[in-house]
């Protein structure tokens, strides 16, 4: 097989930065472009300078139509845009990772479908597509926490869901709360009750499980640190632990990186890979579900390259063997 030809819009943020670490060093792909308007003709590595040495590419304005694969990391509601005023050959597979195509009602887009890209949920589906909505960081972590009981119809009241992201969660775009001197040695929530994940994650738990009505109760926070996700979920389960266990194994036993741990997590374990881990925790009738990935792979890059890799019939895997930071 030769060569996937990759295309790159909205090449300067932490995502498409990612995104270009993995490309780089995934055996089947060769990078044809990155487009930037506002950093076009610099060098990438001027931007993403732990590139130095590694890629001698430079950002770009015009777009290759005949590319294999084209990247979306744009802004949530540019995808749209940018698609509106470009074409592409009708055998270029298209992964956006912003928001535009994830629901149902928005996922048609000129004479394309785009299916949601959770390979733990839907990969047969992700396999034939021509185009994905790759899902969101923290509906990514939240569903994967929760997939098992919708797909046994344990779901019968509301979810409370409380989950902290890194600074890199909200983009390289400065404002009050992305600051250094604000972030450093703080904590807050945002959006309480309002996120626009909640969508999605509805949308997901819908399709597994037909009775679905409870209502997703999601506090997210924001962290001092840079990177990860950490999730803690509960809502009634009326088994044993080792039921909910022997539940979660079944359902993941070929995912390829979706594990329950015996142990209580940390996102270190996580951090620099594309896994997510999970662990459970019974209470009286409350079942906690842990859940814990990298914001910026498993919740966007990470899981896009397992996305194309699925498209394109490589072993899901190929280019994702990461080593956590774990020191």
């Amino acid at each position: 097989m030769k060569n996937i030809k990759v295309g790159v819009i909205g090449g300067a943020g932490y995502t498409a930065g990612e995104l270009i670490r993995l490309l780089i060093n995934h055996p089947k792909t060769e990078i044809d472009f990155v487009f930037s308007t506002s950093n076009a003709g610099n060098k990438i590595s001027k931007v993403h300078q732990d590139l130095v040495g590694a890629l001698n590419l430079r950002f770009t304005d015009e777009v290759n139509p005949d590319v294999d694969v084209l990247f979306l990391c744009l802004g949530h509601g540019n995808s749209v845009k940018f698609l509106a005023a470009n074409s592409f050959s009708n055998n270029t597979k298209i992964i956006d990772l912003g928001n535009d195509f994830r629901l149902k009602p928005d996922s048609v887009f000129k004479g394309n479908t785009f299916v949601y890209g959770l390979p733990e949920l839907q990969k047969e589906a992700i396999k034939e597509a021509k185009c994905i909505a790759n899902p969101g960081c923290f509906a990514t972590a939240i569903q994967l926490g929760l997939l098992p009981l919708a797909s046994a119809g344990l779901i019968q009241k509301d979810v409370h869901v409380n989950a902290v992201t890194g600074a890199t969660g909200a983009g390289t775009s400065l404002s009050g709360t992305t600051h250094y001197t604000w972030r450093d040695n703080n904590f807050s929530y945002y959006k309480p009750f309002t996120h626009q994940h909640l969508g999605e994650i509805s949308q997901t738990l819908m399709q597994l499980q037909d009775d679905f009505s409870s209502e997703v109760v999601f506090m997210p926070n924001r962290g001092n640190f840079s990177r990860g996700i950490f999730a803690t979920i509960y809502t009634d389960f009326e088994g044993e632990i080792e039921d909910a266990k022997a539940l979660y194994e079944t359902f993941y036993k070929d995912a390829k990186f979706t594990f329950l741990a015996d142990d209580f997590l940390h996102m270190k374990q996580v951090v620099n890979t594309n896994k997510c881990l999970i662990h459970l925790h019974k209470h009286n009738n409350k079942l906690l579900i842990t859940s814990v990935i990298d914001n910026l792979l498993k919740g966007a890059s990470g899981q896009a390259i397992q996305n194309m890799n699925l498209m394109f019939g490589l072993e899901e895997s190929t280019g994702l063997q990461l080593k956590a930071t774990y020191f």
